[in-house]
């Protein structure tokens, strides 16, 4: 028995929305083609205050200015950027090796910040970057946007209302062909595939397991046949977090694959039902089964740009109600140290990898 209806654990307000009465002014660091395929799309679609942009490169900030006519100024410094008055908080789009010196500076200007993901290349850093915004009193979140993605939203949102009931195991598999990697920075991130891509991933089951203690993290990290010769990070992977109650959550990537229906599926089984969907390339959708019936649901949106809209939203509405962000930096923590676990247990021959707290 299956049924379009309305859910069974009430409205899922699963869009992002940003507060009512609050329009925060946005300085973004760093115009790359994250900043300029994702994050500046977003901000204009939901009609976001960008007050500016800055870069290393003047003329790549000039040439974010110029393609997106909403952005008030392209700043010729940091600190111009950092100074002025009208910018709430400071979208960090820079790769991580320079993300946690960013945050400390924008933090101790007074800003609230928003920051790519991952949010640092080692735990102990992140973690005292942490601490700092919690001492200065202003708020840090992650731009980890996948959890806006709609199905995986929509998902999250019957966890939590305990649609399922408890959660017992967790399984992805990307089921697509990689984005282009060969000549782009891409290539030279090292364990790119997990550290970088799957990130978004391990963050979800993060999200679907929250409160679990997690017991160990396993990984491999392989060049299937068909990988290019001259891409030296491997393009297939799985990802294995076990806790210690016996939960479990799997994620496989395969490579390269090609498929005339690429998908994303995953699937959330609880002790009382089984979620399940797909993310991210045009079939997205999300059915929950429970007590012998099927409710689906047809997500409206997309990861891009609804993921980037949201991740802000949510930093927007914890300023305005005094909150700590649903992204916060304080609950990524967890998703960073799996990730590097992950990348430890690759380079160990996939051993169980404890997480680093």
């Amino acid at each position: 028995m299956s049924a379009a209806v309305s859910s069974p654990v009430g409205d899922l307000d699963y869009r992002p929305a940003f507060p009512a009465g609050y329009a925060p002014g946005v300085g973004i660091v760093g115009c790359g083609g994250i900043a300029k395929d994702c994050h500046l799309p977003a901000y204009a679609g939901y009609g976001v205050d960008v007050v500016g942009v800055y870069d290393l490169l003047p003329e790549a900030a000039r040439r974010a200015k110029d393609a997106f006519p909403f952005v008030r100024n392209a700043f010729a410094s940091l600190d111009e950027l950092l100074a002025h008055p009208e910018i709430d908080v400071v979208d960090i789009a820079t790769g991580p090796e320079v993300r946690l010196e960013l945050i400390a500076r924008a933090v101790g200007a007074g800003k609230n910040v928003l920051a790519q993901k991952p949010l640092a290349l080692d735990v102990e850093g992140a973690r005292k970057v942490v601490e700092e915004a919690e001492r200065c009193g202003v708020k840090l979140a992650v731009n980890q946007n996948g959890r806006w993605s709609p199905p995986w939203r929509i998902a999250t949102l019957l966890v939590d209302a305990g649609a399922i009931g408890d959660v017992i195991g967790v399984t992805h598999l990307l089921d697509k062909p990689l984005p282009p990697l060969v000549g782009t920075h891409f290539a030279e991130i090292e364990h790119f595939t997990i550290f970088d891509h799957l990130v978004h991933w391990i963050d979800i089951c993060r999200c679907w397991l929250d409160g679990r203690a997690v017991a160990a993290v396993r990984a491999h990290e392989y060049r299937p046949p068909n990988q290019p010769a001259d891409l030296a990070t491997p393009a297939a992977a799985w990802v294995e977090i076990l806790y210690e109650d016996g939960a479990n959550a799997m994620i496989r990537v395969t490579g390269d694959v090609r498929t005339s229906r690429p998908s994303c599926p995953f699937w959330i089984h609880g002790t009382e039902g089984t979620i399940r969907g797909s993310v991210l390339v045009g079939v997205e959708f999300v059915e929950l089964e429970r007590d012998g019936i099927t409710t689906a649901f047809d997500p409206e949106g997309r990861w891009n740009p609804d993921g980037f809209a949201g991740t802000l939203a949510e930093l927007a509405g914890a300023i305005a109600e005094d909150r700590q962000p649903f992204n916060s930096a304080r609950h990524n923590l967890l998703s960073l140290a799996m990730t590097l676990a992950a990348c430890r247990s690759a380079e160990e021959g996939s051993r169980p990898v404890a997480v680093d707290t």
